[in-house]
């Protein structure tokens, strides 16, 4: 299924940089992997913020969340992405960043935002070993919670909705494309 918001209902501003793609959903839906495929198909560069964070920290997810705790991680998180500017890329974000309305602030100018929304059940399926992945979390939070938690922020600020539930990329890539205004019409 797929849910188009326009920006006038949405409350949402016109992009400054209509040519980029930003990627918001939970961990493990496809962000990254879609991203990928949806940068080789239009001729866009590809950036992953997870993967900045990472080189700028010079650690792992797992051992930045662990250091800076949570709260520490989505402030670390927010920096990094206030600090991008791209021309013609697909951004795949990580999953905590609609934690951070600054951030998301920032990404709205960007470009045209796209949720990859995906069932519960599916996610608990595909997002085995939150820990090991570095999944931001507050201790003890199960994925039903954080899925409860986060679901309503993607919604707020999509402007396209996609269902990726039982897709695979290439499925996936396939509804994108068929989503995505056309230049010139954002």
């Amino acid at each position: 299924m797929i849910k188009r918001r326009s920006q006038a209902a949405s409350g949402i501003p016109s992009p400054n940089h209509a040519d980029n793609i930003i990627l918001i959903g939970m961990p493990a839906v496809g962000k990254s992997t879609l991203g990928v495929l949806l940068a080789k198909r239009l001729g866009y560069a590809f950036a992953d913020t997870d993967l900045l964070i990472q080189t700028g920290a010079g650690a792992t997810l797992q051992h930045i969340i662990a250091d800076l705790g949570v709260e520490g991680f989505c402030d670390l998180e927010a920096e990094h992405v206030q600090r991008i500017n791209p021309r013609r890329t697909v951004v795949a974000t990580g999953g905590s960043v609609v934690y951070r309305p600054q951030a998301m602030a920032h990404l709205q100018k960007l470009g045209c935002i796209l949720f990859l929304d995906i069932k519960l059940a599916a996610l608990a399926e595909r997002l085995k070993g939150m820990d090991a992945r570095g999944v931001v979390r507050l201790p003890g939070q199960t994925i039903d919670q954080l899925f409860a938690d986060r679901r309503p922020l993607y919604r707020r600020y999509a402007q396209i909705t996609i269902d990726c539930t039982h897709c695979p990329p290439e499925a996936v890539l396939q509804k994108v494309l068929a989503a995505l205004p056309t230049p010139g019409t954002h």
